[in-house]
């Protein structure tokens, strides 16, 4: 009897280690998709002088909390088809220290990068990686050359551009009836795109600009005219002030300053967002939860960019049943993916220069009024394309 229970559990204890050895073998055969994550070691758009006085369309902080969330949700799924997912940052002064980044964690098989970086950063390392099997993903610059002249096969943009924007904007103005626009345009490089863009928008809804006038924030005495307010706004008719301050700090002063008393939109006032955390529909309080347990503060445009960024990466694995990136490359890109991105449409990639369609919100500081695309706006195909550059304006060749 204590012969055959010896026996026994000399059986037990092989069966234990074959399964323990195959269990191993199993997790060391299990594929990998590694997302990297490029953020700039000093970005001065969370700079905390930036942030005190950031406009409505910035975030309370850095959107890489979004990537950990999204991984996070994704992991059980990732197991599913036998993928394990992971992170990995790189941090640098400029393009340069980032290009060496993605060549080293390309070099360990990491094909998948994230990059939260200004309009001239972006172009930067989107050029000097084009044509390598990677994906860029571009989660907070806003410049339209990045969808149009300087488009490149790899690079993707979750974030909205400033066409998207201001397309936005110019169908609630129209729904409103609000068709007179003074422009207040900063001194920014970035608040001259801003400007461009809403321009575009306002002679494609039919919106009328009444003026533009150029504003300066300066303690110098013989600039002060330039930054005020009702000086700025007086000897015009209008219906509404649009403001482009990408910098913010100017912006904040213009409600309730204007000498006639009309409605503020731009950088403050009503803005056009991808992300507010004020949403509440379609899932996204369980989401902004979910962020702010990561991050400690709200989710913004740049982190709902960033969480989408790996969704849509995951969506095409679980579709593709692995991570084979050629065919989650064709997948992504290609006319059958379709993506929730808790913003009530189901979201995709645009083929003529790989925007990401989506919804836009048009916010207050702390309420959705509206979501744009507006009711009554229409386009032959994807209601969606009536936001930025539709197929027949693209200037992107791949």
């Amino acid at each position: 009897m204590t012969e055959m229970t010896a026996n026994m559990k000399c059986r037990l204890r092989a069966i234990l280690a074959v399964a323990a050895t195959a269990g191993m073998a199993s997790a060391s055969m299990a594929a990998s998709i590694d997302f990297g994550y490029l953020g700039l070691t000093r970005d001065d758009r969370y700079h905390e002088d930036r942030v005190y006085a950031r406009n409505l369309a910035q975030g309370e902080g850095e959107p890489e909390p979004g990537l950990a969330v999204a991984l996070r949700e994704s992991r059980f799924n990732a197991k599913a088809v036998g993928v394990e997912l992971g992170e990995k940052q790189v941090r640098a002064d400029d393009a340069k220290g980032l290009l060496a980044g993605i060549e080293r964690l390309y070099g360990e098989g990491t094909r998948y990068f994230l990059i939260d970086a200004p309009g001239p950063v972006v172009a930067e390392v989107a050029a000097a990686v084009k044509g390598r099997d990677l994906l860029l993903f571009n989660i907070s610059a806003h410049d339209d050359v990045l969808r149009q002249q300087g488009c490149q096969a790899n690079l993707l943009h979750t974030a909205p551009s400033h066409a998207m924007q201001a397309d936005a904007l110019a169908q609630y103005l129209v729904f409103k009836k609000w068709r007179s626009v003074l422009v207040l345009q900063g001194p920014l490089a970035e608040d001259a795109l801003i400007a461009r863009a809403f321009e575009r928008s306002a002679k494609r809804f039919g919106i009328k600009i009444e003026a533009r006038r150029d504003f300066i924030l300066s303690n110098d005495p013989r600039e002060r005219d330039q930054g005020n307010v009702g000086l700025l706004t007086s000897d015009a008719d209008y219906d509404v002030v649009f403001v482009a301050d990408s910098d913010g700090e100017f912006a904040r002063s213009v409600p309730y300053r204007t000498v006639r008393p009309r409605p503020v939109v731009g950088a403050e006032g009503l803005v056009a967002v991808g992300w507010h955390w004020s949403w509440e529909r379609n899932g996204a309080p369980q989401l902004n939860t979910r962020f702010e347990r990561q991050a400690k503060y709200r989710m913004s445009e740049a982190g709902w960019a960033a969480w989408m960024a790996a969704k849509t990466v995951v969506e095409a694995m679980q579709r593709t049943g692995g991570a084979d990136f050629g065919k989650i490359r064709d997948y992504l890109l290609g006319p059958e993916i379709t993506i929730d991105g808790f913003k009530g449409h189901r979201l995709s990639f645009r083929s003529w220069n790989h925007q990401l369609r989506q919804p836009m919100l048009l916010a207050t500081h702390n309420a959705v009024i509206e979501r744009a695309p507006i009711q009554g706006f229409m386009h032959q195909t994807n209601t969606l394309d009536t936001l930025g550059f539709d197929q027949r304006e693209s200037q992107c060749k791949f």
